[in-house]
């Protein structure tokens, strides 16, 4: 049976000898478990992340921006289908996976259950949002045992890279219009937090260790976090946009100058500051319940499907 073929000693004897893991014989039920894990986040993130961006791209302020908005989205779809193509040769029934799954099964950021309405806030999204991205794709890519998976991330690295690139390209232009600023300022407010949140729970606070001691990935989300803000952090101060976040010399880290975690309000977008600093826990409540988004957006990847299939 796949997936009993190896002990977890001779698995790691692979994993020291910087052997890369290319098929369920070299897997223990445990690095698949965790393997399918990462990879349905990794899936279920791009794929939520195409119908929350058209929603906005609608809103885009000439053709040539929405152009370059959906040329976004389609790169998104690309990239959803790569992982649940990973997904499907470990036995994940794709089809049930992306049109039949509960949106409350969906494992992408909580960010996305949060409606973008507007361009500006498409901008920040891929300032952000695919900034995080390539942060947590780039350490994937750099650092995975699994092969199938390093091969594949090649081209979505470089198509990640594009999309930041849009997103810093348009802020700088935002901020030159009137009131461009205010505007950005205003969608930053509820983001940033929102995205500092996106890599997850503190490192003493994780419940599955198993991406990092099989190398699935290879860096935590604490130094995941640290290396998203050591480039959105620079990009708004040189923008001129207030966020809660500076640099410390002492630990020689970025730390949140607010409190963190924080209850929010997702329905009128704003932070519960007044009301204090919230448990992880009471996060993770959050997280599972999801967004007001949430069911929209899977409707919207899952409609065409059912729709087929009532003709059936």
């Amino acid at each position: 049976m796949a997936g009993k073929h190896i002990s977890e000693e001779q698995l790691q004897t692979r994993l020291d000898n910087k052997q890369l893991v290319e098929t369920e014989e070299h897997m223990t039920d445990q690095y698949k478990e965790d393997l399918i894990r990462i990879l349905t986040v990794s899936a279920d993130t791009e794929l939520i992340s195409a119908p929350s961006y058209y929603y906005a791209a609608q809103k885009a302020p000439s053709v040539n921006a929405m152009i370059s908005a959906l040329a976004i989205i389609q790169d998104e779809m690309g990239h959803a289908h790569i992982a649940y193509r990973l997904l499907e040769d470990l036995g994940v029934n794709k089809e049930d996976y992306v049109f039949k799954r509960d949106p409350l099964k969906f494992k992408h950021p909580y960010a996305f259950d949060v409606a973008l309405e507007s361009w500006d806030e498409l901008i920040v999204a891929n300032a952000f949002y695919d900034r995080a991205g390539i942060t947590l794709l780039g350490d994937v890519f750099r650092s995975t045992s699994y092969g199938p998976w390093k091969r594949a991330l090649v081209k979505v690295d470089r198509e990640e890279t594009f999309h930041l690139r849009h997103g810093e390209i348009w802020m700088r232009r935002i901020i030159q219009e009137p009131g461009g600023r205010a505007r950005l300022q205003k969608c930053v407010d509820w983001m940033f937090l929102l995205t500092v949140e996106w890599f997850g729970l503190p490192d003493d606070l994780k419940k599955h260790t198993g991406q990092l001691s099989y190398g699935l990935k290879g860096s935590s989300n604490d130094t995941l976090r640290q290396t998203w803000m050591k480039t959105a952090v620079p990009l708004c101060e040189e923008l001129g946009l207030n966020i809660p976040a500076k640099w410390d010399e002492t630990s020689q880290t970025f730390v949140i100058t607010c409190p963190f975690p924080v209850n929010f309000d997702a329905p009128n977008k704003r932070w519960e500051f007044e009301k204090g600093a919230v448990t992880w826990d009471e996060v993770m409540k959050r997280w599972k319940a999801r967004g007001p988004a949430n069911k929209y957006l899977v409707e919207r990847v899952q409609r065409g499907y059912r729709a087929m299939e009532r003709l059936n």
